[in-house]
């Protein structure tokens, strides 16, 4: 197993376990939040697959943004069904883009985002972003704990 191979795998896995985390849910908590500055269920949902597309963009651009234009806007939050649907084609973009990927792009190409003094190479920043996604998982499991109901078992 190459670099890339490995970087794909801790992709998937955390996808993987956040799908079966979010399924777990029952609907009418989705729009729960432990205060009024916080994310909703289904916000910091939407929160981890925009980010991705966003993440992905950063990555194409190498850096700062410039005008971005999130697919997301004006979307309204449904369910976590309609949330998957409209994430499947960017998620895949993004996997895709990963593939294409070697060892060597991992180490030399940089992700200089000038915007927030961030220098960063592809490998490490790939990095970054799957542990975005592991850390709203933990802050959704929170919510769930201090929401009193069962959480999805998501260790196996």
């Amino acid at each position: 197993m190459n670099s890339t191979d490995i970087i794909l795998l801790n992709f998937s896995e955390i996808r993987r376990r956040s799908i079966k985390l979010w399924q777990g849910i029952p609907k009418e908590h989705l729009h729960w939040k432990p205060d009024d500055q916080a994310f909703t269920i289904i916000e910091m949902i939407r929160h981890v697959l925009e980010g991705e597309h966003l993440f992905h963009m950063i990555i194409e651009k190498r850096g700062n943004l410039g005008a971005y234009k999130s697919p997301w806007d004006d979307i309204p939050y449904k369910d976590l069904e309609m949330e998957l649907k409209f994430a499947k084609t960017y998620r895949e973009d993004f996997i895709n883009m990963i593939k294409n990927f070697n060892a060597l792009n991992l180490e030399q190409i940089k992700i200089e985002r000038s915007e927030v003094g961030q220098s960063k190479t592809l490998g490490d920043y790939l990095n970054r972003i799957a542990y975005h996604e592991a850390v709203h998982t933990g802050q959704i499991l929170s919510y769930l704990r201090t929401i009193g109901i069962d959480r999805p078992q998501i260790w196996d």
